[in-house]
């Protein structure tokens, strides 16, 4: 936690960043209750209060979680009861971890102090200088659209973030799915929080996905036996086993990672300031994540196989092989090499992996779509879904959500009210297109335990089959810039539901390759993600990304699902802040040729159209639909298109109602799903004049959509 160190009145008592020390001689002196003093005032948390004052916040602060609670700030606390932590301590008696309920039981200090930084630092969560992170009740439900198993905002001060579940019986709100919070004694108001009376211990075990199937394997635990059992045949268990870059958790640690200081002083023009904070922030972790879709034992006993036998994984790949799970043209071997890429098994297996920790409501983004309102989070309008490349990044999968199809689903493709004049809304979904149901609640999803990933049943076996490929190589095919970093998901940066500046303006060093798939080509180059929470922006999600100064910067693209020929296009926002880039787009990253003119990014659609046109002859207001079909083709004569209907201002207008909005058509050649794509933007002007690179998505639009002769594409 890094914070600015302010000073105020004396009334006032300030809590700087962990890296400092607690002022103690500015107490509140008001009448009302700190969260610290109504703790101490009620009894039943004494034993919680105690152990808040032998917490230090953090490894490097000597202020203790008490001394936190007592300062100024936003803080929401999961108060523990006496009866709570007496019921903690006889369960590790039962675990054989101590001999008796007591803390001076504990015959090892470091195991003791281990544990007591469980219990007292999950229950706080430090919402910086805003009211809107006192997380009350109202707020904890709406969370994640009211999902179940979905994620705080903000992570406590343990770096754990809470998942959220109710029981539709007494609607008592679960923390990490077995934690209940008092249902009458919360909510209770304090001059620096927000206090939730909870009735059990929050103690993660934050263990590996590898040691989490490890230890399924050792007891032959039914549930996920055969995933299981398949990953460990498959040599992925040490992959599985990631959980942090060391070398960058130093770096940041011993100051070598900077932020940027007043960073509009050097560039990126912000035109909002949200959160009027002059600096951006460097990532404090760079973690890695996994996301796991599976099927369960309970499947494949109904499949004749019983995960507990020891032929189970040869009587996998047999089954795998005679349903023709598999890319009929993808040369796989069905024999007992399983760690090779090119085996049967080992392909099915990487298919069910993503390479980042995605939450349960963040598995797809509801945010700025035509109609859709964050004061009506359960409801949704258009469709919204991600194109992610699956572990190995040689193939995608699909995520799918929207208001017709009652769930989130892996390769669903429906079809769409997409008219020129239609809705924009799911149509109709034949049965054999709906696609996989991600169940995101219930015993068997996983979202707390596990530090470095989240595991989802899914209804039916899941597969990259000749079908599923042909399916997705028929779409047009949208990357928000940021879903192409598994490092942003994992680490909460895409869309942090948050207006703290640490996370509306993340810098990403230039001193470290925090993105595997983005390479800054120059230390020159500045790069800052602007999250646009609750902003009135036309872009994807709402956020945006810019480079600046004397910028040259390379992305690693996904592969396209068949060969084809394409069109790669770019979307602009222009303003006068921005200007003028050079794109480069190939397979060869280190000789990448020039595709097209150089772009001026302070142009609008109709000075890029030129002839004296005005925005009023080229919008859509006012046309009826052959005269819009005619000038989107006038338009794609110039290499040039509207941006969509899809994303909006806050429903106040959308991006194709904007002329500053484009979607720019890079190349359109032939693309093969064996070769890996780059692209690259670098800056033709001096720096004197800091030039500013907007990037928000990109798209790979197939032949048949783009220049198909039955209708024209969708404007969606």
């Amino acid at each position: 936690m890094r914070k600015l160190i302010l000073t105020l009145t004396t009334l006032l008592f300030i809590i700087s960043s962990c890296k400092e020390d607690i002022d103690t001689s500015a107490r509140y002196v008001f009448t009302e209750y700190t969260v610290a003093s109504y703790l101490e005032a009620h009894a039943e948390y004494s034993q919680y209060v105690e152990l808040t004052k032998q917490v230090p916040v953090s490894m490097r602060s000597k202020s203790s979680v008490y001394q936190l609670l007592t300062a100024r700030g936003n803080y929401t606390c999961f108060a523990l009861t006496n009866k709570a932590i007496d019921q903690y301590l006889q369960g590790l008696v039962e675990e054989g971890l101590i001999s008796e309920p007591s803390w001076d039981a504990f015959t090892d200090d470091n195991k003791r102090d281990s544990v007591l930084k469980v219990v007292v630092l999950n229950t706080v969560i430090d919402g910086g200088d805003t009211e809107e992170q006192r997380y009350t009740t109202s707020l904890i439900t709406t969370f994640g659209n009211g999902k179940e198993n979905a994620e705080f905002p903000l992570p406590n001060i343990y770096d754990h973030k809470l998942t959220v579940s109710t029981k539709a019986k007494n609607d008592t709100i679960f923390l990490d799915k077995e934690c209940p919070m008092d249902p009458i004694n919360c909510d209770i108001p304090a001059i620096n929080g927000v206090l939730h009376k909870l009735h059990k211990v929050i103690a993660p075990k934050d263990e590996s996905c590898a040691r989490y199937l490890q230890v399924i394997l050792d007891e032959k635990r039914e549930g996920y036996l055969m995933f299981a059992k398949a990953v460990q045949a498959c040599g992925l268990l040490d992959t599985l086993s990631k959980v942090r870059d060391e070398v960058y958790e130093t770096l940041y640690q011993t100051g070598q990672i900077p932020d940027m200081d007043n960073y509009m002083d050097k560039g990126g023009y912000d035109m909002t300031n949200i959160a009027g904070d002059p600096n951006a922030y460097a990532p404090e972790h760079r973690k890695y994540g996994f996301t796991l879709f599976c099927e369960t034992d309970e499947y494949w006993q109904s499949q004749g196989i019983d995960p507990a036998a020891s032929g189970a994984v040869e009587k996998l790949q047999e089954w795998i092989a005679s349903h023709n799970m598999y890319l009929s043209d993808g040369g796989y071997a069905v024999n007992t090499n399983y760690t090779s890429p090119k085996n049967m098994l080992h392909q099915w297996v990487a298919y069910h992996i993503l390479p980042m920790r995605i939450p349960a409501n963040k598995l797809v983004y509801h945010c700025n779509e035509l109609g859709y309102s964050l004061s009506s989070p359960g409801r949704y309008t258009l469709p919204v879904m991600e194109w992610y490349p699956v572990y190995g990044g040689d193939r995608l999968i699909k995520i799918y959500e929207s208001a017709e199809s009652n769930g989130i689903y892996l390769n669903s493709f429906p079809e769409r009210n997409n008219g020129i004049l239609d809705d924009g809304h799911e149509g109709y979904c034949a049965p054999e297109k709906r696609g996989i149901l991600i169940q995101t609640s219930g015993p068997m999803t996983v979202t707390s335990d596990i530090v470095n990933a989240c595991i989802y049943p899914i209804d039916k076996p899941l597969a990259y089959t000749d079908v599923t490929r042909d399916d997705l190589g028929k779409e047009r095919i949208r990357f928000d810039l940021f879903s192409l970093f598994p490092e942003a998901i994992t680490n909460g940066i895409r869309r942090a539901d948050s207006p703290q500046g640490k996370w509306q303006h993340v810098y990403i060093p230039k001193n470290y390759q925090y993105f595997d798939n983005m390479k800054l080509m120059n230390l020159q180059t500045e790069f800052i993600h602007y999250n646009g929470y609750k902003a009135a922006w036309a872009n994807y999600c709402q956020d945006e990304d810019k480079a600046f100064g004397q910028f040259d910067i390379r992305f690693k693209l996904p592969p396209v699902p068949v060969r084809n020929t394409y069109e790669f296009r770019y979307k602009l926002l222009a303003t006068a802040a921005r200007g003028i880039v050079q794109v480069y787009f190939g397979s060869d990253p280190e000789k990448l040729p020039v595709a097209g003119i150089p772009i001026n990014m302070t142009y609008n659609v109709e000075r890029f159209f030129g002839e004296g046109a005005s925005w009023g002859d080229l919008s859509d207001s006012g046309k009826d639909e052959d005269q819009i079909i005619d000038i989107d083709h006038k338009l794609r004569n110039h290499g040039l298109m509207k941006a969509t209907k899809h994303e909006t201002e806050l429903n106040s207008s959308t991006a194709r109602s904007k002329n500053n909005c484009s979607r720019q058509i890079i190349v359109r050649q032939t693309l093969d799903p064996n070769e890996t794509y780059y692209v690259r933007f670098k800056t033709v002007q001096p720096d004197l004049q800091r030039p500013e690179l907007y990037l928000d998505y990109f798209e790979y639009c197939p032949k048949e959509i783009y220049d198909s002769p039955e209708r024209p594409e969708d404007i969606w």
